[in-house]
């Protein structure tokens, strides 16, 4: 249940139980990043609307909605450039326009800072409900022309000179839309910083555990064995009454396992929760924000620390402070009961917000299902890509399960996959090693106009939030680099 992907955010905005939080991990790693942690009291910043097109492709679809955004002019100086963060699969936050990486730029270069909401997330809201006919509009290719209509309208609304040159900042999914946007309107955007942006579409995303597994090894290969062996032993449990009821127990499940009743889709997802929560973990370890405290060291201190009992003892405390820690009651890891609750197409009734809309992005665009067949043995081999398009089938319609592979073709046709840093110019491609998505996007460049920045031993968008004093020097100097590159793009008239 999830392709974990991304919030993403600089350009983002920012979002992420157990089996519903890493249901959205896995579908962005869940699209969220969360707020930046403000260090000071601040007046919060009036959210503003803008009118934009339902349709974009359709010249003669005349219906329009309100689109959210924010803006912070403090910074602002005349004839300065115009700073955009894009907003991604979850609610935009105005603390972005208070305090993050961006911000810092803003104060550095006299930026006015603009943050908008992507349409169908938050409150963004083009239709009466999330029906399948209504989210024909929910696509990247609409966000991106909502963002050129949004530059376009702001050059009137804040009285900024045509000439003023726009810097689009994006991480995880809104760093890929970063990316795409300076490709596909560079008569509008004179920048990109696109930060953890998986950049190739792909159904079966057998890398991220690849990825998971060895960021778990720079704690110990200890800890990766203990994995193993508890996957082993949930294995065994699950074939008799008495174990199952053993599991029921030691990982709090909200409903028994019932031979009569616990399907298979429901045990594949039960071993992909338990996954998860080390996925979850990995990708967002030592981001600066409080409710990151749990980290790769915390989850591995747990599961390697043999005075907890056997290695299934200790893969449950590890599934139980992730319940706490997310105020969730119980797990639960009934597929059905998650698939309902995906069909809702209520804007007022979504347990996660933001859910529905990126699993149909996921399917009809991205894939990004996280898969455990090539690490079958960490975390079983329930959960492998059929197990993910199922879920397309059952959430939207049959259709969705036929589609999904032209879907992708289609988005790296038209955006050009890995293939983007050789043919375009003022970009940085932004990675950290730990973070399972850099294995999508580009990790190396040889145009000096699009360079990568690859910086070892961070996770996702890790260079978009607020600086810390327990940075890692290379996370210090890749946001010394990337203001350094801000620089010189101001100082050209390069439009392509």
């Amino acid at each position: 249940m999830r392709f974990a992907f991304l919030f993403a955010i600089f350009v983002i905005t920012v979002q992420s139980g157990i089996a519903w939080r890493s249901f959205m991990r896995g579908r962005k790693n869940n699209g969220n990043l969360g707020e930046p942690n403000l260090t000071k009291a601040y007046v919060p910043i009036k959210e503003q609307w803008f009118t934009q097109n339902l349709d974009h492709s359709n010249p003669v679809e005349g219906r329009t909605w309100k689109q959210r955004y924010f803006v912070n002019s403090d910074f602002y100086k005349k004839d300065g450039p115009v700073f955009l963060m894009i907003g991604g699969e979850g609610p935009a936050s105005s603390k972005w326009m208070i305090e993050g990486q961006m911000i810092e730029y803003a104060k550095q270069f006299g930026a006015m800072a603009f943050l908008l909401e992507h349409r169908y997330y938050g409150t963004s809201r083009p239709t009466l409900d999330l029906s399948v006919k209504n989210l024909v509009y929910l696509s990247s290719e609409q966000a991106l022309a909502d963002i050129a209509y949004f530059i376009e309208g702001m050059h009137l609304a804040y009285q900024i000179p045509h000439s003023a040159k726009w810097i689009v900042f994006g991480g995880s999914y809104s760093g890929s839309l970063a990316a795409w946007m300076r490709a596909k309107y560079p008569h509008l955007v004179h920048g990109a910083v696109s930060a953890s942006g998986p950049l190739l579409a792909q159904i079966d995303f057998q890398q991220y555990y690849v990825i998971v597994e060895n960021s778990l090894k720079t704690h110990s290969q200890a800890c990766v064995d203990s994995i193993v062996a508890a996957t082993k032993q949930v294995h065994i449990m699950l074939r008799h009454p008495i174990g199952q009821q053993g599991l029921a127990k030691l990982f709090n499940f909200c409903d028994p396992i019932d031979s009569g009743r616990t399907s298979q889709k429901d045990i594949a997802n039960l071993y992909e929760t338990l996954a998860g929560n080390f996925a979850e973990v990995v990708q967002y370890n030592r981001d600066n924000r409080n409710e990151s405290s749990i980290t790769i060291d915390t989850l591995c201190n747990i599961i390697i620390d043999e005075k907890k009992g056997i290695p299934v003892h200790r893969l449950a405390e590890v599934s139980n402070l992730l319940l706490r820690n997310n105020k969730e009651k119980c797990l639960d890891y009934k597929y059905n009961k998650m698939i309902e609750e995906l069909r809702n197409i209520s804007w007022n009734e979504q347990k996660l917000p933001g859910g529905r809309q990126w699993i149909y992005q996921t399917c009809t665009e991205f894939g990004f299902f996280q898969t455990s067949t090539a690490r079958p043995y960490l975390f079983s081999e329930t959960f492998p890509v059929e197990f993910f398009i199922q879920q397309c089938s059952d959430i939207f319609g049959p259709r969705f399960s036929h589609t999904l592979e032209s879907g992708v073709e289609r988005t790296n046709t038209i955006f050009g996959a890995l293939d983007l840093s050789n043919v375009i110019s003022n970009v940085v491609f932004v990675h950290g090693s730990i973070d399972p998505w850099h294995a999508l996007g580009i990790t190396k460049s040889s145009n000096p106009n699009a360079p990568a920045i690859y910086i070892n031993g961070t996770a996702h968008c890790a260079n978009v939030y607020p600086p810390s004093k327990d940075d890692l020097p290379e996370l210090t100097k890749a946001r010394k680099q990337i203001g350094q590159l801000i620089n010189l793009w101001l100082q050209t008239t390069v439009y392509s």
